[in-house]
């Protein structure tokens, strides 16, 4: 029996000199400020640090982000135990 699986959409971060990036498979912006930028892509929640940090083009259309300011660090979460993306990043930030 074939199971129904949905094809795993692309996802890509582009990132020129720590400075600018440009990410691509974005479900959409769940928060920003000039130290940190949240984003829900295809491939799970991503955070990004940094400083002066500015969302320069949502592109929601396309999925496509384009980011500026001094990049420092970005992690992503991962599902488990059948929790949502949401759930597993905020869980793990506040335990």
């Amino acid at each position: 029996m074939i199971e129904d699986r949905q094809p795993v959409k692309t996802h890509k971060f582009n990132l020129v000199n720590r400075s600018f990036g440009v990410i691509t498979g974005v479900k959409d912006v769940v928060s920003f400020d000039l130290n940190e930028i949240i984003i829900d892509t295809e491939q799970g929640l991503l955070m990004i640090k940094g400083i002066n940090l500015h969302v320069k083009k949502l592109l929601v259309e396309k999925g496509e982000v384009e980011i500026d300011g001094r990049i420092d660090s970005f992690l992503y979460s991962d599902l488990e135990d059948g929790r949502t993306q949401k759930d597993n990043f905020w869980g793990k930030l506040f335990k």
